[in-house]
């Protein structure tokens, strides 16, 4: 996995958010490609694909702060916002400067493409194309909830609760105790899981990891919605290419059903596809994800 990739840890500067150290692994040939992880899982969700990438690109996978081997600032700060997106989304733009790269393309799953959505909000300088795997808005989550997305989605509310009870449930269970029930979908089970990378995932699941993901999860109800609020009603749109992939048999999937409509409000240019698989799209159906990342970004 990942072989002939640099593992690198970079230090961030705050930039009112706390600094952050994100740990990440690069490789490559061609024009930079950032790839960005979901929750509860770390850049290595991408191991099915980064080596056949970085065969067209030169491919940056790194852990967001707060996850996997990257460390975010121990508090949330005032409304959470040490765990924004955006906080989240300057960190990466900051390592790709590091590494010599000014613009680039990016691609996000899950929390990793709530990150990506805010990127090219705050940098439409930076980013040449997004692809965004199996999510909708959260701004459209949290104004179009219903009892199919609460059942399907409970750690939205769960994870959200005031410190530190959330937390102290969290880390009350054995990591693989709880990484197995959160990863195993009805129907889908662990199958499609690398038990090396599962192990991975079982290793960083941490107090440090508890505690950064649930931050993420109170800032993307406070600060992170009150952002996506006011760039919704300045008509603020993300410019750049885009293109949206989601999983039939996921919980986005199963609850909103065809997602370009809905992304047509927040991206001045999208197009998108479903794939037969469930929530985890790069590591149910890696050949399909990868073509569509081939057709779509420029190399």
């Amino acid at each position: 996995m990942f072989e002939g990739f640099e593992t690198l840890d970079i230090e961030t500067p705050d930039r009112g958010f706390g600094s952050a150290r994100i740990h990440l692994r690069h490789g490559g040939d061609g024009p930079p490609l950032l790839l960005l992880h979901g929750n509860p899982l770390t850049h290595m969700s991408w191991h099915k694909v980064a080596n056949q990438l970085a065969e067209h690109f030169h491919v940056v996978a790194a852990d967001l702060r707060g996850y996997g081997d990257s460390i975010g600032p121990e508090e949330g700060g005032n409304n959470h916002i040490n765990y924004s997106f955006r906080a989240m989304a300057q960190d990466q733009v900051d390592v790709m400067a590091q590494l010599g790269f000014d613009s680039f393309q990016v691609a996000g799953h899950d929390r990793g493409a709530r990150t990506v959505h805010r990127m090219a909000l705050d940098h439409e300088d930076r980013i040449r194309r997004l692809a965004i795997v199996d999510i909708v808005p959260s701004y459209h989550v949290w104004r179009h909830t219903s009892k199919n997305w609460a059942l399907k989605s409970w750690h939205w509310i769960f994870m959200a609760q005031p410190y530190d009870m959330p937390e102290r449930m969290m880390a009350g269970v054995p990591p693989e105790y709880y990484m197995e029930k959160k990863l195993s979908k009805p129907g889908i089970g662990l199958k499609h899981f690398d038990p090396e990378v599962f192990q991975e995932y079982v290793r960083c699941f941490n107090w440090k990891t508890i505690r950064g993901s649930c931050e993420d999860y109170r800032a993307c109800v406070t600060c992170d919605y009150e952002m996506d609020g006011a760039d919704y009603n300045a008509g603020h749109k993300v410019n750049a290419p885009s293109i949206i992939l989601w999983g039939e048999k996921s919980h986005t999937g199963t609850v909103y059903g065809d997602l370009v409509p809905v992304w047509s409000e927040f991206l001045e240019q999208v197009t998108g596809f479903p794939i037969d698989c469930g929530h985890y799209v790069q590591e149910e159906q890696p050949q399909v994800l990868l073509k569509y990342f081939l057709e779509f970004f420029d190399h």
